[in-house]
């Protein structure tokens, strides 16, 4: 019962966090004079993808990106939000964005359980095309100074596997500058049709 009520405590301190960081920012549940301005730089990153090959940032510059961590054993928000980037990735696909303007990256922020295989797995589930969406893994730590300095995502662990993390979808543009935040737990605005659009729009500029 304590340790729920932990965790409990846990995630809804997250949420405080970055709810206050989005209407901040004045993304995702605020309201921004400009529709998409720069929030702050993506760092740098080496990680790997299912092929067991480098990926790094520089890999994806020159495109309008969207970003998110995830862990493939998360029993709620993870695979939901998954599926909403499936469901933006056929629209791109649809529209001819796609791959060509637009890449997707997912990143696990739980390398000892996810494993290439495990992630390809996860990601098969929702029809990812692979040569437009990364799905990445790596160094804990590293993974985790990307997601708080580059996105101010808050991940929480324990030594049992168990995690609370911000849902968060971040897009970025070309020049891996953060555009905006969306709270991927506000399905009533957030949805595949608006990701695309933003994706489209951001593409074109």
């Amino acid at each position: 019962m304590l340790k729920r009520y932990k965790w409990t405590w846990v995630l809804l301190a997250l949420i405080i966090i970055m709810a206050g960081y989005l209407i901040y920012t004045g993304t995702g549940i605020g309201k921004s004079k400009s529709k998409f301005p720069v929030l702050g730089q993506v760092e740098n990153f080496s990680l790997e993808n299912v092929d067991g090959k480098t990926v790094t940032l520089d890999d994806t510059k020159g495109k309008v990106r969207i970003f998110y961590f995830f862990y493939t054993t998360c029993p709620d928000v993870c695979p939901v939000t998954t599926f909403l980037l499936s469901k933006t990735q056929k629209q791109l696909i649809k529209d001819g964005t796609f791959a060509k303007d637009a890449e997707f990256v997912s990143i696990s922020f739980d390398p000892k359980v996810d494993t290439r295989e495990k992630i390809k797995e996860f990601g098969d589930k929702f029809y990812v095309d692979y040569n437009g969406w990364y799905f990445l893994r790596g160094d804990d730590q590293k993974i985790r100074e990307v997601a708080e300095k580059s996105f101010k995502i808050g991940i929480v662990g324990d030594n049992k596997d168990n995690f609370a993390h911000s849902n968060v979808i971040a897009l970025v543009d070309r020049d891996n500058k953060v555009r905006k935040l969306y709270n991927a737990n506000d399905t009533d605005n957030v949805t595949a049709e608006a990701l695309a659009k933003d994706i489209e729009k951001l593409a074109k500029q």
